[in-house]
C-alpha cells in the first residue's frame, strides 16, 4: 500500500507544473551508461520532427533486468513548467514500464540494454515544444532525465557563423547570425512573440536563449547581434576509436587485459599555447560500434579508458572534466580528472562502450561555474563547431511555446 501511494505522489510531482524553477537534466548514476536518442538504428541529436518516431536507449551495468519506467513532461522555452495539463500535449498516458530490454551477448561486461520507442501504443506527443524524458526505477525514483526538442517545419531559418565583432573577442569567439522567414503565415506580432535559442555542439550548459529579433524586413526576422549571440570558439575535439577493443591505434597508446580491457590514451597536452590545427572531429558526438558484430547495442563491450593530461600550469583549485555527448557534458565526479602528485599529471579512468567517442576538457571553478576563457586547449575563431537554432513562437493567447523550426550549420566556412 505504501508503494502505491508513493507511486501516486510521484505521478503528481512529475506532471504538475507548480515548480517555478528551470528544469535541469539529471545525470545518470554510475551503473547507467550510453544514454542516447536514436531514429531507427542511427544515433540522433535531441531534435525530432513532430510525428516522427524515435527511441531513447541506455545500458544498465547491473545486468539484472531491473524494471524502469518513463515520464514525458513538457516545458516552456526557458525550461520552466508549462501551464497546460498533460492530456493537452500527450495522447494517452505515460509512466509505463519499459518492456523492450535485452541482455548483452558475448561481452566481458554484462549489462541489460533498454530501448523505449515513441510514439507507442500507450502514448504519443501531440504538440511541438521542449520535453524532458525522465527514467524512474521500480521505487518511482528519478534515475536520470534527458531533454529533447519536438519541432515543426513552419518557419524557414538560415544560420551564418561569423567572427566576433569586438576587438577583445575577435580571435576567440564565434558569432551566430540568424534570418527567419515565415512567408505568408499569419502570426501575431512576430517581433515580440518569436524568439530563438542557440546551442553549440548540443551542449545545453552553454545554451543562449530568449533572443528576440533586432528588426523585421517584410516577412523576415533578422538576428544580427554583436555580443548577445557570441560563443567561445574552443578547439577541435579529441577522439577515441576503440571499435576493436583489443588493439592500439593513433588514439590509444596501448591495451592491457584483465577483468575488462584497459585502453591507455596518449597523454594530452594543453593546446592553448600552440597555433590552431584543423582536423575533422565529431563535435562531441559518439557512435557505438564493434567490428565484426551485427548488433552493437548488445554486442559492443565496455572497457576502461585511461585519460591523462599533462598541464603543469593548470590551477589545482579548479575542476577539469572529460565530457561530450557520451556523458551529456555532465560535470560530476565520475568524469573529473584527479591530480597525481607523484606523476604531476591529471588522470582519470572512465568506463566507455566501444565505438568512436569525441571528447573535450572542460574547466570549472569549485562551484561548477564554467570557465571557457581559461580553456585548456584555447579558443580559436576558426574552430569548426556545430550550431543549432531553435525557433519558438507563442501567440498572444497561447499557453505554451511552439517550436516552429530548427536550423543547423557549422563554422567550417566562417566569414569575417
Amino acid at each position: 500500500m505504501h508503494k502505491y501511494f508513493l507511486h501516486l505522489l510521484t505521478l503528481f510531482l512529475f506532471s504538475t507544473p507548480f515548480f517555478g524553477q528551470n528544469v535541469t537534466e539529471i545525470a545518470p548514476p554510475y551503473h547507467i551508461k550510453s544514454v542516447a536518442f536514436f531514429q531507427g538504428n542511427t544515433f540522433t541529436e535531441p531534435f525530432v520532427k513532430l510525428g516522427d518516431s524515435f527511441s531513447i536507449e541506455f545500458d544498465d551495468l547491473y545486468g539484472d533486468e531491473a524494471d524502469y519506467y518513463y515520464t514525458i513532461t513538457m516545458y516552456n522555452k526557458d525550461w520552466t513548467p508549462v501551464n497546460i495539463a498533460k492530456n493537452e500535449y500527450l495522447q494517452g498516458v505515460d509512466n509505463q514500464r519499459i518492456m523492450n530490454y535485452t541482455n548483452s551477448y558475448n561481452t566481458l561486461q554484462q549489462f541489460s540494454h533498454y530501448k523505449q520507442e515513441f510514439p507507442n501504443k500507450f502514448n504519443s506527443i501531440k504538440k511541438s515544444g521542449n520535453y524532458l524524458i525522465t527514467i524512474l526505477n521500480d521505487d518511482y525514483e528519478a534515475v536520470f532525465s534527458k531533454k529533447i526538442i519536438i519541432y515543426e517545419e513552419q518557419i524557414n531559418a538560415v544560420i551564418n557563423i561569423r567572427r566576433a565583432r569586438d576587438n577583445n573577442s575577435l580571435n576567440t569567439k564565434q558569432n551566430v547570425e540568424v534570418v527567419l522567414n515565415y512567408g505568408e503565415k499569419v502570426l501575431q506580432n512576430p517581433e515580440r512573440n518569436i524568439s530563438i535559442s542557440i546551442l553549440q555542439n548540443n551542449n545545453w550548459q552553454t545554451e543562449i536563449n530568449n533572443i528576440k529579433a533586432q528588426y523585421m524586413l517584410g516577412s523576415e526576422l533578422i538576428f544580427r547581434y554583436n555580443e548577445e549571440t557570441q560563443f567561445w570558439a574552443g578547439n577541435e575535439y579529441y577522439f577515441i576509436d576503440n571499435k576493436n577493443i583489443r588493439a592500439s591505434n593513433n588514439s590509444i597508446a596501448r591495451v592491457t587485459g584483465g577483468q575488462l580491457y584497459n585502453g591507455f590514451l596518449y597523454t594530452n597536452y594543453p593546446r592553448r599555447r600552440n597555433p590552431y590545427t584543423y582536423f575533422p572531429d565529431l563535435n562531441g558526438k559518439y557512435y557505438i560500434q564493434n567490428i565484426g558484430t551485427n548488433n552493437p547495442s548488445t554486442e559492443a563491450d565496455y572497457s576502461w579508458v585511461y585519460f591523462t593530461l599533462d598541464c603543469s600550469d593548470c590551477p589545482l583549485d579548479q575542476n577539469i572534466y572529460v565530457n561530450g555527448m557520451f556523458n551529456n557534458y555532465a560535470l560530476i565526479d565520475e568524469y573529473k580528472l584527479e591530480y597525481n602528485t607523484e606523476s604531476g599529471l591529471f588522470e582519470k579512468p572512465i568506463l566507455l562502450k566501444q565505438g568512436i567517442t569525441s571528447y573535450q576538457y572542460t574547466v570549472t571553478d569549485k562551484n561548477l561555474n564554467l570557465l571557457p576563457d581559461q580553456a585548456i586547449d584555447g579558443n580559436f575563431y576558426v574552430t569548426e563547431n556545430s550550431y543549432t537554432t531553435i525557433v519558438y513562437y507563442r501567440g498572444n493567447n497561447d499557453r505554451y511555446d511552439r517550436v516552429m523550426g530548427i536550423a543547423t550549420n557549422n563554422s567550417e566556412g566562417i566569414r569575417n
